[in-house]
């Protein structure tokens, strides 16, 4: 089945794989709440604006063209279902029959559930020339100040594939330090925005496709995680993101959650200091920006 579904929609199976682990455990776990009183219990409490009310009409056509019942759409408290905990706009757009049975059924059938993912991510770009990405070993003394470059350029800078294969010969891609210039370090490409258009998470992303290759056979890390480095306190990553914020790198309302736009604001920071533009948000770097920022922090108190 999932090479059936990789020859159709042209998306490496154990990228589908690693969602549906991701997303429901493999089925083990898709939520059993129905799912048009959830909806209309948050479009009561106005959860998110407008976000609910649409997607309670979504549901409401999906009973209506899709000949569904509503006892069998059942999913989370947040309106997503089956086991790839779809939301009813994504299932109306990219849901797909692939067990030929009549039904998009992304809740018992496996099939059509892998293939609804498959579809999903090809119609938002996913590119079959080129990987999600490959962890690599940066070059001695390398100062992370390079942004989307070509394959070919990085292995030009000295970069290597960390299992000891080639670099791919085709794509952009770029570098992606998750834990810093110590730990594992990543060139990934277009496709790896992709897997984030699912979930919005570079850590989601990453998870699902180390995943997938894990299930694959391969061998998905081969760097240490510097598990043992102290790791920010909620309130101190919202204090970073201000400190970023008065400097002028962040325009963003200081959330606590890190995501690419506080890593980018890291990096230009650590650009403009002359230090390793690795874009990790670690203690030490909230060190650096309190000793930058800290009469302007005074002020504005």
């Amino acid at each position: 089945t999932l090479e059936d579904i990789e020859k159709v929609y042209q998306v490496p199976y154990p990228v589908v794989v690693g969602i549906w682990g991701l997303e429901s455990s493999f089925d083990g776990f898709s939520g059993k709440k129905p799912i048009i009183r959830a909806l209309a219990t948050l479009v009561m409490h106005r959860y998110r604006g407008d976000f609910y009310r649409e997607q309670l009409l979504e549901a409401l056509l999906m009973i209506q063209h899709d000949n569904l019942d509503p006892k069998t759409m059942v999913g989370s408290w947040a309106g997503a279902m089956g086991q790839v905990q779809f939301m009813p706009s994504s299932y109306r757009k990219f849901a797909v029959d692939f067990d030929g049975d009549g039904v998009k059924n992304i809740w018992t059938s496996v099939p059509d559930a892998l293939a609804s993912v498959a579809n999903y991510l090809r119609e938002h770009g996913w590119n079959p020339d080129v990987p999600w990405g490959v962890e690599v070993k940066a070059p001695k003394g390398y100062n992370y100040r390079h942004d989307k470059l070509e394959f070919a350029e990085w292995k030009k800078l000295g970069f290597k594939r960390a299992n000891g294969k080639a670099l791919p010969k085709n794509g952009l891609a770029r570098i992606f330090a998750p834990a810093g210039a110590r730990g594992p370090v990543f060139l990934v490409t277009e496709n790896f925005d992709v897997i984030r258009k699912f979930n919005f998470s570079d850590s989601y992303a990453l998870g699902v496709a180390l995943l997938g290759e894990t299930l694959a056979g391969q061998k998905a890390l081969t760097a240490e995680w510097p598990r043992k480095e102290k790791q920010m306190e909620a309130a101190e990553r919202i204090e970073m993101q201000q400190h970023l914020r008065l400097l002028g790198y962040y325009d963003r309302v200081p959330d606590g959650k890190i995501g690419p736009f506080t890593r980018e604001a890291v990096r230009r920071f650590q650009l403009q200091n002359n230090l390793v533009a690795d874009a990790y948000p670690s203690v030490a770097m909230l060190e650096e920006l309190r000793k930058a920022e800290k009469p302007m922090l005074r002020v504005a108190h």
